[in-house]
């Protein structure tokens, strides 16, 4: 056993999920001080999951005013931000403390995960992402195209639409379940594609769901596969529903997703319509940036569950 080498701590997690084997996993360096960005991206690699976060400790004043300041890295690229990463590196650092809060500082800056915790439940999680963008409405017929599935399998009452609360998804609703669990879809096509029209993956829902309390089930495929739960595409969804009225202000929905590969996983997800001051300042800083007012009919995006720790373990590198 090799006893020389710089040590360090890490966590691994099931994200979304209140039981150990399901949801999304995650790997937590608890403190990665000292790792260079080759070096975070190539542990990335040897962790394998669809993503590795890396906590970088500062001072206590710092941290309070800004939050504690964590890396998101695929096994190829740093994100600036993705949801089940934030969610579950917030689990690692409440653990031991019992925050009713933590916040995390981001590439797309700071973002607040809040806790509820009781003596029957699991300790839930709610982050607050950042107030959507809406971009394009997609043709529906290519779209279908670039899937591989035909116009009448997507949903005609509702819109195929980019959105995004940090990272943008194209949300994309199909008519049934049946749909959904047979995509033949083709990633890098579906690539090759949304960087022509603006968008950046595809996140692929069903209003017609197995479990009768979920709102939406859904399914993200990527160039590494397919992802058990994408709590960035959630938020994005979510701001997607409650804006052509699938779900009303304040009513929190579940999303499933990861039925179809084995890692069942529920999101529950919730948003707000501005008040009247909130609304008035959107308008204002969107005419200052020359963008369009279309994004001021959704505020206040969460997205929440449980999560569970499943190893802990050290590196040596």
């Amino acid at each position: 056993m090799r006893k020389n080498g710089r040590r360090f701590e890490v966590v691994q997690m099931d994200v979304f999920a209140s039981r150990p084997l399901e949801g999304n996993q995650l790997a937590v360096f608890t403190d990665a001080r000292g790792l260079n960005d080759e070096e975070m991206q190539a542990l990335a690699r040897e962790m394998n999951l669809s993503e590795t976060t890396f906590i970088l400790p500062r001072d206590a004043a710092v941290e309070r005013e800004r939050g504690v300041q964590v890396r998101i890295f695929t096994t190829q690229e740093e994100l600036p931000f993705a949801g089940h990463p934030t969610l579950g590196t917030a689990f690692v650092l409440r653990d031991g403390n019992g925050a009713s809060e933590i916040s995390l500082d981001l590439k797309v800056g700071k973002i607040p995960v809040r806790f509820t915790a009781s003596d029957d439940k699991p300790v839930f999680g709610e982050m607050r992402q950042r107030d959507p963008e809406f971009g394009a409405v997609h043709n529906r017929e290519e779209v279908a195209r670039v899937v591989g599935i035909e116009t009448k399998d997507l949903d005609e009452n509702l819109p195929i639409q980019t959105v995004s609360t940090g990272v943008p998804f194209t949300i994309t609703p199909l008519r049934s379940l049946a749909v959904l669990r047979s995509l033949p879809f083709d990633a890098k096509r579906g690539v090759e594609y949304l960087k022509r029209t603006g968008g950046n993956l595809f996140y692929f829902v069903s209003r017609k769901t197995a479990n009768p309390k979920a709102r939406l089930q859904a399914r993200m495929i990527f160039y590494n596969g397919e992802d058990p739960a994408t709590g960035s595409a959630a938020g994005c969804a979510t701001a997607w529903m409650l804006a052509h009225g699938v779900i009303q202000p304040e009513e929190q929905a579940l999303i499933e997703q990861g039925i179809e590969m084995k890692r069942p996983s529920q999101i529950f997800v919730r948003a707000s319509r501005p008040n009247k001051s909130e609304k008035e300042a959107k308008t204002s800083e969107r005419k200052s940036e020359n963008k369009s007012n279309q994004d001021n009919g959704v505020v206040n995006v969460r997205v929440g569950g449980n999560a569970v720790e499943v190893m802990r373990a050290e590196v040596i590198i």
